[in-house]
């Protein structure tokens, strides 16, 4: 598959250069436990079952603006940001195509395996990729970065998507997070689930309640209380240990002081008594 624009140059003999994009959002999905409903169904009812499901996730696919890569399998690649730039919209174009497929598998039914259901897993990531054309009898376009392979790794949404969606989207979609996840080749992440789109007249009227519970309380200033008649033990424990040990060291300083005077008298004393 290759974009129209690219696919006209290629025609005309034109070389198709690699080109880097700083910011797009990556989706991949698969089919969670494809090889146990493979295993149950002929090689016809797989191939008939794939073509049905990605069929009407291409129908999809043109309703947004986003960018279908490639199916090999039961993987799904697409983006948007690339090959046409469109600012920060690509994270919420993938967004909804991401809430899209997953009512779609909802609705979704195995003809042959009635009792089993199509269920997704699926990867959003936000950041810099490089897009280019790869062969020639079969040219592909092709994405590659980390930003590819760590969509791939099944983290639901990454923070980088995440932070992006928040920001430029505020208020329109209800994200959970799933809290530090180890991701293969990645280490920990956190990652969040995307939840649902949230409706023009619901944001409408719960933004004032979620305002003020995102809006830090201020706990009130105590009023000062009337201190009771304190002994002078009360108030050597209400001193600050610092002052305290002073004091003490002072105390042993002058206890020091009055014992070697002491000493020395005594001395005195007991020689001339000799």
């Amino acid at each position: 598959m290759l974009p129209r624009q690219v696919a006209e140059r290629l025609k005309l003999g034109q070389a198709v250069e690699p080109e880097s994009f700083d910011n797009v959002t990556v989706f991949f999905s698969d089919i969670v436990k494809f090889t146990q409903l493979a295993m149950k169904s002929t090689p016809f009812e797989v191939v008939s079952l794939l073509n049905d499901l990605y069929s009407r996730f291409d129908t999809l696919i043109e309703e947004h603006n986003v960018y279908k890569v490639e199916s090999i399998g039961d993987g799904y690649l697409c983006v948007s940001g690339l090959p046409d730039r469109n600012g920060t919209q690509h994270v919420k174009e993938i967004a909804d195509l991401s809430l899209g497929f997953m009512d779609c598998v909802k609705q979704f039914k195995i003809p042959h395996l009635s009792r089993e259901k199509i269920e997704l897993r699926i990867g959003i990531n936000s950041g810099a990729c490089v897009a280019g054309v790869v062969g020639l009898s079969m040219p592909r376009y092709c994405l590659f970065g980390d930003t590819v392979n760590t969509a791939t790794s099944h983290i639901h949404m990454s923070s980088a998507a995440h932070s992006l969606l928040i920001r430029e989207f505020s208020g329109q979609y209800e994200t959970q997070s799933r809290g530090d996840v180890i991701i293969k080749g990645k280490g920990v992440m956190e990652t969040f689930w995307l939840l649902s789109r949230v409706r023009q007249d619901e944001r409408e009227s719960r933004s004032p309640l979620e305002s003020a519970l995102q809006r830090p309380s201020k706990a009130p200033l105590a009023e000062p209380e009337e201190s009771p008649d304190l002994n002078e033990t009360d108030l050597e424990k209400d001193k600050p240990m610092k002052e305290i040990s002073l004091s003490r060291e002072k105390e042993n300083q002058q206890d020091n002081n009055l014992t070697v005077p002491l000493y020395r008298q005594f001395r005195q004393d007991a020689l001339s008594n000799l």
